[in-house]
């Protein structure tokens, strides 16, 4: 340690005088430390894990014992949620009695039943589903399960006390509140559930709400704790228990049964290789980016570390005095990150609440994980500081003390390993490519290693551009020989553009290719545009009054187009019918379609229907309703099919077996209609065609024009629909959507890419302007207009934004591309084909070209422009020596 004292003292003084190169190096190296800190205090104090939620889930309670029917012996792991199984009971055994509790545990125990289950609630406009709870909370056992606001707890059990989720639905105190096909009850009181937030709940007495248990029963069990083998003789005899003691006191692990235990996999290998490469290239962004400010503060103490080398020190001891300013700028930058790390963590946590369903838990730190990220902070420091303490132990103490600048001509080694290096990268992405599973994880390491490779070939592409700049302006053949000449804070800048935009093409391809794979695979359900109402009557029910429905749709859409569908095959009293189709040559029944979606029936009466449908030729609409206009049928397939007639059969099951009859068949003219996705049914008949079959045709839902409708409408129109039967459902065909995740994603890429390409750009360039000074001053003082610094500045930027910018997106492509392989493979799908019928490609590659566009043309550009407006353009005349 004493031979570190002195460099540790020098380095320290150094950062001092240098304040703004300091700040700089502090900035680059402690803002991902702060950002990282911060998100593992939000992660630990939002994950809430067992022990934390006891008092959510228990109240005040040692247990909660849930005894279902048939359960038969179970088992469990400590914490319920976790694992359980339960063996094979019987369907007509009784579910565990609160008697037979209390008998196991040997004990008289206080004890209080909370019932959990959904139950369907009238609003202004239908129904909506809500989270019911039936429990006395005057018992001392469920303190702490909900936290009133306002009013006061029930007293009897015509009252009930809501959140703050349900009374937005239209209902405040004193309001009535009426259960779907139920009691209607007064609301009371405001509570709120310390588990979730969101979720629209109530609370009552027990049995004033009337909720089906389907013979299910929980307890909340006081007197006590409950120990682990008290838990196995409760689970003999088939109750789960989540038990306090337990929970906060777990038994060794070997106390868990086999069977849960086999089921507890191990980190999935795909996972740690996705940490490892987001650690490995974080580390090496951070590296890239201070890496600059290094090499300029190098340069600074060259003179010094030249009279040290003169007067008889050791380049171990120069190496020393560049490392130490790592240490005392990293860890410096490591431990003001963590400590406003932890600060913006705890002022975020009411932002991340706002938009978490479920209560955070306590306020969390985790001492050794912010020990790691304050070790990556001063790892990152310290390996900024590598090769410039490298070079400076190798330079020319002679050309120092004269006063010459530039660093020593690039060698054959380091290129030559880059170009190993990519190509092993490209060998191991292809590598990955070929297989379908791990396949991921091989990509991911070839491209850590092809990143590596093309930093070692920076210097080799600054240098061959610095000699084919003869003929470019002044400004830009300066810009781009200064860049080759001081490689050692060029590289570094060039490389981190470089390794972010590696990153996010690579991201962005894998990301925009898995989309292009949803969107060819994704089946249609019924034309675009078009939407269906559908329910079924339970048995002993009334028939469904579609015109009630249909008014329904009216009173929220006065506009809408409103149709009946019809189906010739729906299931009657007693009976049902199979129904087959098959072409006159051919002696058994044919399956035209891979899968239908049957929800109206399998056949359909009457042109309409054919709205359903998404044919894949445009022109086949007409021929099909021509064709039922002439009393033939229309076949939906998902191929292509010759043919112009179909027999139609099939079979009358009665319900109880006991007289089944084959149907006569029925040969009919007929249109094979090739539709996209699933098709609405088997096929589409005219009316009256099938009766000599004996069968009858029925509304069997609704078919609604819903081009133009909202979401906002579909989910009026859904919930005036659940008002009049709970089992109504409301489908809008609105063809792929891309899921919100895909365009925030590409979207965080993109932004994240920019700040980091900004960032990397603009730190390079104002060091290489602060470098450059003396020459540029000569600059001046030979007659250079104020303008040409600015040219200057704004040519360096795009130096460096640019040459990053494109070698990163050429060795982006190569993961990127190869990630599609395995990620999009369509070997998983059974019928090899898209919804038009088409054959789908081996996988699926779709190139974002307008964000790489933007981060390889747009952002060097702009940053440029930046640079240029607010570059300083006129300098003091300094000495050359400096």
């Amino acid at each position: 340690m004493s031979r570190w004292r002195p460099a540790l003292r020098i380095a320290r003084r150094d950062a001092l005088r240098h304040r703004g190169r300091s700040i700089l190096v502090l900035v680059m190296i402690a803002l991902p430390v702060l950002a990282v800190s911060a998100a593992d205090v939000v992660y630990l104090t939002s994950d809430v894990n067992s022990v934390e939620s006891l008092d959510r889930r228990l109240g005040a309670a040692d247990a909660l014992v849930t005894a279902q029917p048939g359960a038969g012996k179970v088992l469990q792991d400590f914490d319920p949620n976790s694992g359980s199984t339960s063996g094979a009971g019987g369907s007509d055994q009784e579910a565990t009695s609160l008697a037979q509790v209390r008998a196991t545990l040997g004990r008289e125990v206080p004890a209080t039943e909370w019932v959990e289950t959904q139950l369907s609630v009238d609003t202004d406009r239908g129904v909506i589903d809500i989270g019911a709870n039936e429990l006395d909370v005057s018992s001392p056992l469920a303190d702490g399960l909900f936290k009133l606001t306002s009013g006061r707890w029930p007293a009897d059990d015509a009252e009930v006390t809501i959140n703050a989720a349900l009374a937005v639905k239209g209902f405040a105190l004193g309001d009535d509140i009426t259960i779907h096909d139920g009691k209607t009850l007064t609301v009371v009181g405001i509570a709120e559930s310390t588990t979730s937030r969101n979720w629209p709940r109530a609370v009552a007495r027990p049995g004033a709400l009337g909720a089906d248990t389907q013979g299910t029963h929980q307890w909340l069990i006081g007197g006590g704790a409950v120990s682990w083998s008290q838990v196995q003789a409760l689970n003999a005899v088939g109750a789960l228990v989540l038990s306090r003691a337990v929970i906060e006191n777990p038994p060794p692990d070997s106390e868990r049964p086999a069977e849960i235990r086999s089921w507890s996999s191990g980190v999935d290998e795909s996972v740690i290789a996705v940490v490892v490469l987001i650690v490995v290239m974080a580390l090496l962004e951070v590296v890239l980016l201070a890496g600059p400010a290094f090499a300029v503060g190098t340069r600074r103490q060259a003179r010094t570390l030249a009279l040290m080398a003169a007067s008889g020190g050791t380049p171990r001891q120069a190496r020393r005095v560049i490392l130490a300013g790592g240490l005392v700028l990293g860890g410096t930058a490591a431990v003001l990150g963590v400590v406003l790390g932890i600060a913006v963590g705890w002022a975020l946590l009411p932002v991340v609440q706002h938009f978490s369903d479920s209560w955070l838990g306590p306020f969390e730190v985790g001492p050794l994980h912010l020990l790691a990220v304050a070790a990556f902070g001063l790892l990152s420091a310290f390996l900024a500081a590598v090769v410039p303490a490298w070079l400076a132990s190798r330079q020319d103490v002679v050309a120092v003390l004269a006063g010459r600048r530039g660093d020593r001509k690039p060698g054959l080694r380091s290129p030559m390993l880059g170009l190993v290096l990519v190509g092993l990268g490209v060998a191991a992405s292809a590598a990955g490519a070929g297989q379908l599973g791990g396949g991921s994880t091989l990509i991911a390491a070839s491209a850590i290693v092809s990143v590596l490779g093309m930093i070692l070939l920076v210097p080799v592409v600054v240098t061959t551009l610095a000699r084919l700049s003869r003929r470019l302006p002044l400004v830009a053949r300066y810009a781009v020989r200064d860049a080759a000449r001081h490689r050692t804070r060029t590289v570094p800048a060039v490389a981190a553009v470089a390794a972010t935009v590696a990153g996010v093409v690579a991201l962005g391809i894998g990301n925009a290719s898995d989309a292009a794979e949803s969107e060819a695979t994704y089946q249609p359900q019924l034309a675009m545009g078009m939407a269906s109402v559908t329910s079924y009557a339970e048995e002993g029910d009334d028939p469904i009054d579609w015109s009630a429905y249909a008014d329904a749709i009216h009173r929220q859409d006065p506009g809408a187009r409103v149709s009946e569908v019809v189906s010739y095959d729906a299931p009657s009293a007693g009976s049902f019918v199979d129904v087959e189709l098959r072409r006159p040559d051919r002696p058994e029944r044919e399956m035209f379609m891979q899968s239908y979606s049957g929800t109206f029936g399998n056949l359909l009466v009457g042109p309409d229907m054919l709205g359903l449908a998404s044919p894949v030729r445009d022109g086949d609409l007409d021929a099909a309703r021509r064709t039922i206009q002439q009393g033939g049928i229309v076949v939906f397939t998902d191929a292509r099919v010759d043919g112009d007639r179909v027999v139609v059969g099939g079979t009358r099951y009665s319900d109880d077996g006991s007289d089944d009859d084959a149907l006569e068949p029925l040969q009919l003219p007929a249109y094979f209609l090739q539709v996209r996705g699933y098709g609405p049914a088997m096929a589409v008949v005219a009316d009256g065609v099938l009766d000599p079959l004996g069968l009858t045709s029925s509304t069997t839902g609704l078919l609604l024009d819903a081009h133009g409708l909202s979401k906002a409408d579909e989910d009026r129109i859904q919930e005036e629909l659940r008002g009049l039967d709970s089992n109504a459902y409301l489908f809008v065909e609105r063809g792929y959507q891309a899921d919100d995740a895909t365009l925030i994603l590409l979207g965080i890429l993109f932004g994240l890419g920019a700040v980091l390409m900004l960032g990397g750009t603009l730190t390079a360039t104002f060091l290489a302007l602060s470098d450059a000074k003396p020459d540029l001053a000569t600059l001046s003082a030979v007659g250079a207009a104020p303008r040409t610094r600015r040219g200057v500045a704004a040519a360096y930027a795009l130096v460096v934004g640019a040459v990053g910018a494109l070698l990163g997106a050429a060795v982006g492509f190569i993961p990127g591309i190869a990630v599609t392989y395995p990620l999009t493979s369509t070997t998983y799908y059974a019928s090899g084909l898209d919804a038009a019928g088409d054959p789908l490609p081996s996988h699926f590659v779709d190139i974002p070209w307008l964000m790489i566009v933007g981060l390889v043309v747009v952002l060097p550009l702009v940053t440029s422009l930046i640079v240029g407006l607010t570059a300083r353009s006129r300098l003091p005349l300094v000495a050359r020596l400096d």
